[in-house]
């Protein structure tokens, strides 16, 4: 086979290989469009470089195209074989961009779990304001009367939120619960989109009944005193996990081009990754619940003024790292 003939039937394979190097280097800039290879797919095509290189030189091809696919062979020998990562450095890298990031490319479920929370949240707080009355169809009158003795501004307990419980217990119970409510929202994706759906919005619901009825009969000062610390990781890790389930329901249920099983396995992969970095938000709210937001005697603008703060702090993160070109 003639150079010409042997370069024409293999220069696609070379750039798309050459493309997938440089997306996995730092030269890699935000923006550019996402390589034909797949990941899975670098060590075969690297195998038939390997071949191309080894039949260029028994051919006696131009020094040229020699040195091109040496070059080529040498970037690809140093990317199979490079060490690994160095584990504080890829959960570093996790953190700073590859969560963020996978926030970033579910924005639109990421839109539609807020809109579902937030959405029955909102108005449950408002129609309670109208008409309180219809708090007893959500709660029966015995776990109101908890609630109200938890958050009455003339209890005597130290703590905002709570009757007893030493802070590390309660950090302990918070994890349990709120991790539990994380992963329930993920994986009742399984039952198509519509469990993700129905859990957003009923707690929703439960979070704005609580609320609007403490407001309404005078007890929104110690609740909102007590909420506001760890509101954000708390309520932007379950959109995050509602997210997630959002995907994994939308490919059983419209898989489009691919087969209902490598949709699942695409989604769910990018929906763990998703889980991951709400559970790890989850565990901070834990923390801050228990150990920051029941302290009583906190004065208003350091209460109201560190939930603001936190609230501005995970959002530039999930945006701007989402935005961030990935990792080498």
């Amino acid at each position: 086979m003639k150079q010409v003939q042997f370069q024409a039937a293999h220069e696609a394979a070379w750039l798309q290989l050459q493309a997938w190097l440089d997306a996995q280097s730092r030269h890699a800039r935000r923006g550019e469009p996402a390589p034909a290879l797949d990941d899975a797919d670098f060590a075969a095509a690297y195998r038939e470089l390997c071949q191309h290189y080894a039949l260029a030189q028994r051919r006696g091809y131009s020094a040229s195209l020699l040195e091109r696919l040496r070059a080529l062979v040498h970037r690809g020998h140093t990317q199979l074989y490079r060490p690994p990562r160095p584990r504080w450095r890829s959960t570093l890298d996790f953190v700073a961009t590859g969560f963020p990031r996978a926030v970033h490319a579910s924005r639109v479920q990421f839109g539609l779990a807020a809109l579902l929370l937030f959405g029955p949240l909102l108005a449950t707080i408002a129609l309670l304001q109208w008409r309180p009355e219809l708090v007893h169809t959500l709660f029966d009158a015995t776990e109101l009367a908890r609630i109200e003795e938890m958050y009455d501004p003339a209890a005597t307990h130290q703590r905002i939120g709570r009757e007893s419980g030493s802070d590390l217990s309660m950090f302990g119970f918070y994890v349990l619960n709120n991790v539990g409510i994380g992963f329930r929202t993920f994986a009742s994706g399984l039952l198509g989109a519509l469990g993700p759906v129905l859990i957003l919005a009923f707690n929703g619901v439960a979070i704005g009944g609580v609320a609007g009825h403490l407001t309404a009969i005078g007890y929104g000062g110690p609740l909102w005193r007590f909420v506001v610390g760890h509101s954000a990781p708390e309520l932007l890790a379950i959109v995050i996990a509602g997210a997630a389930g959002l995907r994994v329901g939308m490919a059983l249920l419209a898989p489009g081009r691919r087969s209902r099983a490598r949709a699942l396995v695409e989604e769910g992969q990018l929906g763990a990754r998703l889980v991951l970095g709400a559970f790890a938000l989850l565990v901070l709210a834990a923390f801050i619940e228990a150990f920051w937001s029941s302290i009583g005697w906190l004065p208003d603008v350091v209460k109201f003024g560190s939930g603001g703060l936190l609230w501005l702090a995970i959002g530039l993160w999930l945006w701007r790292g989402g935005r961030a070109p990935a990792p080498e």
